[in-house]
């Protein structure tokens, strides 16, 4: 009869952990809130994104708005217009003085 070859699966050795080193914890402050340079404009948001389509979520999030009557002071720029009509039915919209 042949004998059969045992085989052992090696383990590959166990690394060893760095030695911790006290690291020095600085807080820092969180950042201040930048104003828009420019003409800006006042978004609430006066409507659910309950049962709206994914985009309508999407777009809602990329304003900056997540719940009902919450503001954000946003630039005036084409592409921030944009995504306003995309939820003008969700939202108010003032010209911000």
């Amino acid at each position: 009869m042949a004998e059969e070859k045992k085989t052992t699966a090696k383990k590959a050795p166990a690394k060893k952990a760095a030695p911790k080193t006290e690291a020095k914890t600085e807080t820092k402050a969180a950042p201040k809130a930048k104003k828009p340079a420019g003409k800006t404009i006042t978004v609430t948001q006066i409507g659910s994104p309950i049962g709206r389509q994914a985009y309508q979520r999407a777009t809602l999030i990329g304003l900056g708005l997540n719940k009902r009557h919450r503001t954000r002071v946003l630039e005036d720029t084409p592409s921030v217009r944009g995504m306003i009509n995309k939820v003008s039915h969700l939202v108010k919209v003032e010209d911000a003085a």
